[in-house]
């Protein structure tokens, strides 16, 4: 390949890749994660992100799906293997046949028949970091009023300036001024 088709190519290839416009994460996640998920034995990620609508959200706070493992050539017939957090586990093998009408019924045929229950910690969830909330300065609050004065509702205009008054605490300072007398 000469050095022009090379260049030809990798500029068809380049203006594919990047699109003027930007491209949902949501796209292509599936591609991302699909070689991890299928090590796994999952086919497509969703048993792992609607687990929570599968077994529901108290069995689901105590669990979480690890991996499935197919039989060598069945199609039907995988063993879920579930991480199961302390004594939860007891309950679990006691709702085994409820879960796998669940997660059969969600595979809309019956892909699972056993359950596999390791005893183990849950990975934590992350927490959301807290920002702290500073006080409005008096010329944040005046500048604020001013702009929804307009408004004709009041309810609106209260509402407005909730939206605003916490927009303007998240910021780490207050906007400087070009007036050194405040």
């Amino acid at each position: 390949m000469t050095r022009a088709a090379f260049c030809r190519k990798m500029g068809t290839m380049n203006n594919r890749r990047f699109k003027s416009q930007p491209v949902a994460a949501g796209s292509i996640l599936g591609r991302a994660t699909a070689n991890a998920l299928r090590r796994r034995g999952f086919g497509e990620g969703e048993v792992i992100s609607r687990w929570p609508d599968i077994v529901g959200p108290e069995l689901a706070a105590l669990t979480a799906p690890e991996k499935l493992q197919q039989r060598r050539g069945d199609v039907a017939g995988a063993i879920l293997h579930i991480r199961v957090a302390g004594a939860a586990a007891v309950e679990l093998q006691h709702m085994a046949p409820l879960v796998l009408e669940r997660i059969n019924g969600f595979y809309g045929y019956r892909a699972v028949d056993r359950l596999k229950l390791i005893q183990g910690p849950l990975p934590e969830p992350k927490k959301a970091a807290i920002v702290p909330k500073r006080s409005l300065t008096g010329t944040e609050s005046a500048s604020l009023a001013a702009q929804t004065a307009p408004t004709k509702s009041a309810e609106l205009r209260q509402a407005l300036e909730r939206l605003g008054e916490s927009v303007l605490r998240r910021r780490a300072e207050p906007p400087k001024t070009d007036d050194p007398g405040t």
